[in-house]
């Protein structure tokens, strides 16, 4: 007979929106459970709790972090809060033994996160960026493309992500004490997506228009990477972009359909050949993939991901820190 896997048992420290969102996804991994959630409120974590059990009944909900990390009943604690708390939260989990799933950005600085990487190593654990978007059936479809080389050598990416917001200026996207502005909120996405498919960044520029809340709000970046290739990204909380991302090849192109950070088609296109259509099914929201992702690498007893490796992560959180210098942005205590 079969030996049945027993459940990973996460725990959500957070109950914001992409809390939230990661409870949905949790419920479409078959061996991921929701067992506790934590919040500095009670009544908030058990207001949380309430829409998601029917799918993730018997959740324990904690009003303080540290009791959400001490939980025995908790297997690993994915980290949610707004981007100035990642590194303490994350610091906390990994004190307390948890592996660590943390949001993107991984933390506000480079600092941050050579601190986080160091303590997830010597304590011999688990630790990942949420950068769900690498995980995702058409993005996955695109590196496969090429790694094997279907468009030659890649040679330049572009990509997009720009919103309209319409949220108030004490919200969290243009607080800086919260790790505010336009560029660790939506420009890591295409920030991770050219490291993905470049490779390293060796030099950045970024010009910025700044909101009054003192955050960057339209931002537009151009990179070169180590091995040549150069790519250009662009985030903004002012305007609606077309949220596409595009992969240039010496042979060839592939077009990932908007919004390309959980896109469900890429196009491969080639000279003087038709063009070629992939639909590629996302499971919810897409946040799933990396969940099983995480599964993947605890069963294997890696300390991280092949696909989002601690180093880059810390390289990333460089370059952030190198084009906010460039456009003045500053938040409290760096």
């Amino acid at each position: 007979m079969a030996q049945t896997r027993r459940p990973v048992r996460w725990g959500l420290l957070g109950t914001g929106y992409i809390c939230s969102e990661m409870a949905k996804a949790l419920a479409l991994v078959p061996d991921a459970r929701l067992a506790a959630v934590g919040s500095r409120d009670l009544e908030r974590a058990q207001a949380f709790v309430e829409p998601h059990a029917l799918a993730h009944p018997d959740v324990r909900v904690h009003a303080r972090y540290q009791s959400l990390v001490d939980d025995p009943q908790v297997d690993v604690v994915y980290i949610g809060t707004p981007h100035s708390e990642h590194a303490a939260a994350a610091r906390l989990a990994l004190t307390a033994g948890k592996p660590v799933l943390c949001e993107k950005p991984f933390t506000l600085n480079r600092n941050e996160a050579v601190g986080l990487v160091a303590l997830a190593r010597e304590r011999g654990l688990f630790m990942m960026e949420a950068m769900w978007t690498r995980f995702i059936p058409a993005v996955a479809e695109a590196k496969r493309l090429v790694d094997a080389g279907e468009i030659g050598e890649v040679v330049s990416v572009q990509a997009d992500f720009g919103v309209a917001s319409t949220l108030p200026p004490k919200h969290r996207v243009f607080n800086p004490a919260l790790g505010g502005g336009a560029l660790l909120d939506l420009g890591v996405y295409p920030l991770a997506l050219a490291s993905y498919f470049l490779g390293p960044v060796s030099a950045a520029q970024a010009v910025a228009q700044l909101g009054t809340t003192g955050v960057d709000v339209h931002t537009l970046f151009n990179l070169r990477h180590a091995r040549g290739g150069l790519s250009q990204g662009l985030c903004s909380l002012r305007t609606p972009t077309p949220c596409q991302a595009t992969v240039y090849g010496t042979a060839g192109r592939i077009d990932l359909q908007a919004p390309f950070f959980h896109s469900e088609h890429l196009t491969l296109v080639k000279p003087g050949q038709a063009p070629v259509e992939r639909h590629l099914p996302r499971r919810g929201m897409g946040y799933a993939h990396q969940v099983a992702e995480v599964h993947r690498c605890l069963q294997q007893g890696w300390l991280e991901s092949r696909v989002m490796p601690l180093d880059e992560s810390v390289a990333l959180m460089g370059w952030l820190d190198s084009m906010r210098a460039q456009i003045g942005l500053r938040y409290p205590g760096e």
